[in-house]
């Protein structure tokens, strides 16, 4: 299936999957202290939900942590005291999008994503969400063990120019947009939807906007303009698993 859209032709039947899966196996990426995820089938007494032993339907409970083990998109109500769930905050789900390719900067101990970086990377594009892919970038982001590593993260600026540019989604290979162990202060988050007060949320929050990280973008897929189409499922929580899917466009002539 094709589509036209502002002299641009869309291939929808050529998808660019840029989430990791979730499994129960140690080449599961693992971030914020926990353990694997687990996927189990049902037991009652002597019945095995799995067909290989015995049951008629393979029948398994799920137990994750969408922000520890996966691709995952989140709303602000991942930082308000206020209950907020992604599944009411992400009501549109195609969003002109920009891939960029950064090599954090080392300041100190840390590795960090700048202002002017994102700005150049950018080159006066406009996109309605923002995709960033950290350089060098190795298959093994997708078996990764974040927990206590320091991940590369955003500078607070950053967050800053994304939204004064109105960005409204921001996509990013790494755990988290803001720094492992930052004492609680969670910079970045705010920053990108504009939540001054986590008790009292402010009336120019950005409530329809979203955070998905843990992304993996392939080296074969270039810097540049899509399509975005990103994928939840139906949690009334804060973050749910996703999988944001890239479409290549083609200018018409």
């Amino acid at each position: 299936m094709k589509a036209t859209i502002n002299n641009f032709e869309i291939d929808f039947s050529k998808p660019i999957d840029i989430s990791i899966p979730l499994t129960n196996s140690d080449q599961n990426p693992i971030a914020w202290y926990l353990e694997k995820p687990v996927i189990e089938p049902v037991v009652f007494g002597e019945w095995i939900g799995k067909v290989s032993k015995g049951a008629s339907t393979n029948f398994n409970n799920i137990i994750f942590n969408p922000h520890g083990h996966g691709t995952h998109t989140e709303c602000l109500g991942h930082i308000t005291r206020e209950f907020y769930s992604i599944n009411q905050c992400l009501k549109q789900f195609f969003f002109l999008a920009e891939l960029i390719s950064i090599s954090p900067e080392k300041h100190e101990d840390d590795f960090v994503i700048t202002k002017n970086q994102v700005e150049k990377a950018l080159n006066g594009t406009t996109p309605e969400a923002i995709i960033i892919r950290t350089l060098p970038n190795l298959d093994e982001k997708k078996t990764l063990k974040y927990s206590n590593t320091n991940p590369p993260y955003l500078s607070e600026d950053a967050a800053l120019f994304i939204r004064e540019m109105g960005i409204q989604h921001l996509l990013i290979d790494l755990p988290s947009v803001d720094k492992e162990r930052d004492e609680g202060k969670l910079l970045v988050h705010k920053a990108f939807w504009n939540v001054k007060n986590i008790e009292n949320l402010n009336d120019d929050a950005r409530l329809d906007c979203t955070i998905t990280e843990m992304i993996f973008v392939a080296n074969t897929i270039l810097d540049g303009s899509y399509v975005l189409n990103l994928q939840i499922a139906s949690f009334e929580n804060d973050a749910s698993p996703s999988k944001p899917l890239l479409y290549n466009l083609r200018m018409l002539i």
